[in-house]
């Protein structure tokens, strides 16, 4: 599963970097992924991370 920020959206209010700390840094006031693949035992924290996102920069890729 491959995860996404939209750089035009995220403000870094590091509510996903809190949620989700394994997958999610914020630098320079943005969100960046840190995993190409998000592994299934952290899908929850990112589905967290994505509910706690105020401006919703978050999302899947899809294929």
């Amino acid at each position: 599963m491959r995860v996404r920020v939209d750089p035009d959206r995220c403000e870094g209010n590091l509510r996903c970097q809190n949620a989700a700390p394994e997958v999610f840094e914020v630098r320079d006031d943005l969100s960046h992924v840190l995993l190409d693949d998000v592994p299934e035992a952290l899908r929850h924290k990112v589905e967290r991370a994505i509910r706690l996102c105020p401006r919703q920069a978050i999302d899947w890729l899809r294929a």
